[in-house]
């Protein structure tokens, strides 16, 4: 029973640390040596932890080469254009200007249903309106209407907007986050004062306190609706 858990922990460990290399990418932007790294992991972790009789070595060595072998050919398609899209292909122009590029539909094996359904999903039912629909290498679809089919923006009509701050965390659930309060450039005397304000004493009764780049406050209280 010690050897089926140490030998899942120390498998366990190592798959978190191969994600982890890969990036912060989810599963469907993965590149084609990455996806496929994913899935013979699975496979290569699973045997070890089922199979007593074969030496824990015999599954973290392969694990390990690939995972060298992924790093390297991430590096080359770094480091080479035509590598890249020899490995990774190159995205898709199928939308030019409201005309549908019938060759590159085919030779990305991708029906006129499909497409339309990307269309749908980000809310646009004419193709005629897109200027340019790319497939990117990881699968998704980029469309760009002409500007005219969407909204004005502010600077568009010569108007001038407050910006909002990015809203960061200062105590969560009852915890002073002490480092993003240092990067706001605040201290625990400026905590306490704007506690008081609340009529609050501690910062135990705080469920949620944000503080964004123009000064905003966002206060929540324990047991209150946010």
């Amino acid at each position: 029973m010690a050897i089926c858990f140490f030998r899942t922990i120390i498998l366990y460990l190592l798959l978190i640390v191969a994600v982890r290399l890969m990036g912060k990418k989810q599963v469907g932007e993965l590149e084609p040596t990455e996806l496929v790294l994913a899935m013979l992991l699975s496979d290569l972790a699973s045997v070890p932890m089922q199979d007593f009789g074969l030496p824990l070595l015999f599954g973290v060595l392969p694990i390990l080469i690939l995972v060298c072998l992924t790093m390297i050919l991430s590096m080359m398609t770094m480091k080479s254009v035509r590598f890249r899209e020899l490995v990774c292909g190159r995205p898709s122009l199928v939308i030019d200007h409201g005309q549908l590029l019938q060759g590159e539909l085919e030779r990305n094996r991708l029906t006129v249903d499909e497409l339309m359904e990307e269309l749908r999903l980000k809310g646009i039912t004419d193709f005629s309106t897109v200027k340019y629909a790319i497939l990117e290498n990881s699968g998704e679809m980029s469309i760009i209407p002409y500007d005219r089919e969407t909204a004005a923006t502010p600077r568009q009509m010569n108007m001038t907007v407050k910006e909002d701050g990015l809203p960061v965390i200062l105590i969560n659930d009852g915890r002073v986050m002490t480092h993003n309060l240092k990067h706001m450039q605040r201290d625990d005397r400026w905590l306490k004062e704007q506690l008081s304000q609340q009529g609050l004493s501690s910062v135990k009764e705080v469920f949620l306190m944000t503080l964004d780049e123009t000064g905003q406050v966002n206060l929540v209280k324990k047991g209150e609706k946010g």
